[in-house]
């Protein structure tokens, strides 16, 4: 969000608390990284309701950030991860020591020049012929019910030699992509959710907020031609664009109550990383009250077509019924909010859970009645082959043959 450089210092926000633990907690914004230090117990209430200010789950973030007020800070922030299904546990902190940096501030860099640890196996669940399957299955189900869209999701499970450095994975996430939204937030097993997401959901400061939907994706290519070949195809296709139209519209209706003013341009325009080129609408507006809370309006978008479908309940019931796998945090949403309301939350995407040796990596794909079974499987292996570049899992071996779980 717009925070101007001027505040991009070095802002420090401390209390003495007696037991925390020394597990880091991290969200890099535009012009800002946010390091803080995780409390050793998180906020794990579900964010059923959380768009009402008086909802069990804002109520109870809203004491854990008075009590951290009176405690000394002046302005405490709230920072974590929302689930994808508003009944399963948050993963929130309200750290007791918190700074803000502009991001070119040097940090501690991690060891590169040590090998990272050997890839002994890796399985994907489903495996290709299982999702190719559940695309199927979602599209027959379109002809028989008012679902136009829905968001199927792979789990690659990968297990290595020796524990990887979680610092140096995130290194590598911000070189895979500068621009992203990187994010590090541990959780209650012991492990660390990390990722590098493109796609900010919602951002707010005092009356102004934004929020910046993606959906339509196509693989980088390494030929220039090529790949401006593939920008262009993506910017005429009609199945991407009324995929792209589905999550846009769901976003303003979402969004207009809350405005006075509220703008979107007509048409989308593209946004790229090293690996995808995605359809962008920037959506702009200025609140009726700026008393609510960056986490109440992102509550209200969550979970926007773009990672579960339209309409989003029918949409939420078809991918309980196909997909093999619980969610969890993944296409949930990461980010913080201060005392004043003020924050950023984007979508858990580009995303896995690093614990000692064991990596699972998550990715998903838009599936309308136009998809392709073969188009959505390469898409979501595109979109795993950030994470697993970022692993060290060499090229030839992030792709997996049908039904093996061995390389192809």
């Amino acid at each position: 969000m717009g925070s101007s450089k001027a505040r991009d210092s070095l802002e420090t926000e401390t209390v003495e608390a007696p037991a925390r633990d020394d597990r880091q907690l991290l969200f890099t914004s535009t012009h800002r990284e946010l390091t803080a230090t995780a409390p050793v117990k998180a906020l794990t209430l579900p964010p059923c309701a959380g768009d009402r200010p008086d909802s069990p789950f804002q109520l109870a973030i809203r004491q854990a950030l008075e009590g951290a007020r009176r405690g000394g800070q002046a302005n405490p922030i709230v920072v974590g991860a929302i689930p994808f299904d508003e009944h399963e546990p948050s993963c929130l902190y309200v750290p007791h020591r918190y700074e803000w940096r502009a991001r070119d501030v040097p940090r501690r860099r991690a060891d590169t020049a040590k090998a990272l640890p050997l890839l002994l196996e890796q399985r994907s669940l489903p495996d290709e012929r299982g999702f190719k399957k559940a695309v199927e299955q979602a599209i027959v189900n379109f002809g028989f019910g008012d679902v136009r869209k829905a968001v199927l999701s792979v789990m690659r499970e990968l297990h290595f030699s020796a524990p990887l450095d979680v610092d140096r994975l995130l290194e590598g996430l911000s070189a895979h992509n500068p621009d992203g939204y990187r994010f590090r937030i541990p959780l209650a097993d012991g492990a660390d959710l990390i990722g590098i997401s493109p796609e900010l959901l919602l951002g707010k400061e005092a009356e102004r907020v934004v929020s910046n939907p993606l959906a339509g994706t196509a693989r980088r290519l390494p030929s220039a031609a090529l790949d401006r070949e593939a920008a262009e195809r993506l910017l005429q296709s009609p199945k991407d664009h009324y995929e792209h139209r589905l999550v846009v519209d769901d976003v303003l209706q979402a969004l207009e109550p809350h405005c006075a003013e509220l703008t979107s341009p007509e048409r989308p325009s593209l946004l790229s990383t090293t690996a995808l080129w995605h359809l962008s609408t920037r959506i702009e507006g200025r609140l009726h009250d700026p008393d609510v809370t960056a986490l109440q309006l992102a509550c209200r978008l969550h979970p926007t077509p773009a990672v579960c479908g339209y309409p989003t309940q029918d949409a939420r019931r078809l991918i309980s019924l196909i997909e093999p796998f619980e969610r969890g945090l993944f296409t949930g949403m990461v980010g913080w909010c201060d005392m004043a309301g003020n924050g950023e939350w984007v979508v858990t995407i580009r995303c896995g859970t690093v614990k000692r040796d064991v990596v699972r990596l998550f990715a998903g794909a838009g599936i309308v009645e136009a998809s392709q079974p073969d188009a959505e499987w390469a898409e979501v292996q595109a979109k795993l082959g950030t994470m697993l570049q970022v692993c060290g899992v060499p090229a030839e071996e992030r792709t997996l043959r049908v039904d093996t779980g061995v390389p192809s």
